[in-house]
């Protein structure tokens, strides 16, 4: 299941969203995208998480959660413009 992260702190980096998420289950990907030109994070991004139980049950335990003073919304993605594995190498050089 890709799941759809909004509202995150823009100094947050990729690894610390995957490990927020692994507290809830495996993870195969997540990513926070960027600004290519700016170098900026746009302050949302994706986790993709294989067992979809997991994957809502961190859908339901960190929409709302504070992470460096700000509240995450996760919802389940409904469309990517991109695959994970394109944004992905992206993201490498901004993480």
């Amino acid at each position: 299941m890709i799941i759809f992260v909004a509202n995150i702190p823009f100094k947050s980096r990729s690894r610390e969203l995957r490990e927020l998420f692994e507290e809830h289950g495996t993870v195969e990907k997540a990513y926070i995208i960027f600004d290519k030109v700016k170098r900026y994070s746009k302050g949302y991004g994706f986790v993709e998480m294989p067992n979809e139980n997991e994957a809502k049950e961190a859908i339901e335990k960190l929409n709302g959660f504070s992470l460096k003073g700000k509240n995450l919304v996760v919802t389940e993605a409904t469309s990517t413009k991109k695959s994970a594995e394109n944004q992905e190498e992206e993201d490498k050089d901004f993480a």
